[in-house]
């Protein structure tokens, strides 16, 4: 058994009869809130180690619980939203979201989306001595990157593009996060230039740049590095 406590911030009954026991059997241990200062209050009080989280509340935008929640802590947040508008989901993970499954949606995809963010919770800015991914090994103490016991030589905007994106494996880092912190606040809208940099680094790094196991696309709001369990 798990253990671990989720919080499920939803409004909608038939969510919460369906999450409560789909999770419960899976392990996890589930509270309910229904409203934004409902789940501020008990994120405070009942110490979950995740919440899921709806944008629809009644009291307040979701994304205005993402703020307040960011402000203090890192527990991992899982949006579960029906607003399926690229710019929501941007907002939500430029604010601090760890990911964001959309309704309608399969139990599987949303616990494995669980896993991965209680996985990396208390690490978001720990860098581990070396990272594994499909055979390519990142060494940021040595700022070396190899793969099948020889060096892959990356430029090193390539390189920083690559380590970003390996501090928050399995999560969906946005194209203005990757833009803003490896080329500046000015470069924020450069979608194209970024694009370029990922096809060039994905030509090094991945066994088939055609078919990427790495770094995968989150098609309109940025790039996923998976985890060596997920491209296992």
């Amino acid at each position: 058994m798990n253990q671990s406590r989720i919080l499920v911030v939803d409004d909608e009954p038939q969510i919460q009869r369906f999450l409560k026991p789909s999770l419960a059997a899976a392990g996890y241990e589930v509270i309910e809130a229904a409203t934004g200062a409902e789940a501020l209050k008990m994120v405070a009080t009942q110490a979950p180690d995740l919440i899921i989280l709806d944008l629809g509340l009644p009291d307040m935008d979701g994304k205005e619980v993402i703020a307040g929640l960011r402000a203090w802590s890192d527990l991992p947040i899982v949006i579960l939203s029906a607003r399926d508008r690229e710019s929501e989901k941007i907002a939500a993970l430029d604010l601090g979201a760890d990911d964001y499954v959309e309704k309608p949606f399969g139990i599987g995809e949303l616990t494995a989306r669980i896993r991965t963010a209680l996985r990396h919770r208390g690490r978001r800015d720990a860098i581990p001595a070396v990272m594994e991914f499909d055979g390519l090994i990142l060494d940021p103490i040595h700022r070396l990157v190899t793969r099948d016991d020889e060096t892959v030589h990356l430029t090193p905007k390539e390189y920083d593009l690559l380590l970003l994106l390996a501090r928050h494996a399995g999560r969906v880092v946005t194209h203005r996060m990757l833009l803003t912190t490896v080329w500046g606040p000015a470069h924020g809208d450069d979608l194209h230039y970024l694009r370029v940099f990922i096809g060039q680094l994905r030509q090094k790094i991945e066994r088939d740049p055609t078919q990427p196991r790495i770094v995968q696309t989150e098609p309109g709001v940025g790039y996923r590095m998976m985890t060596e369990r997920e491209t296992a």
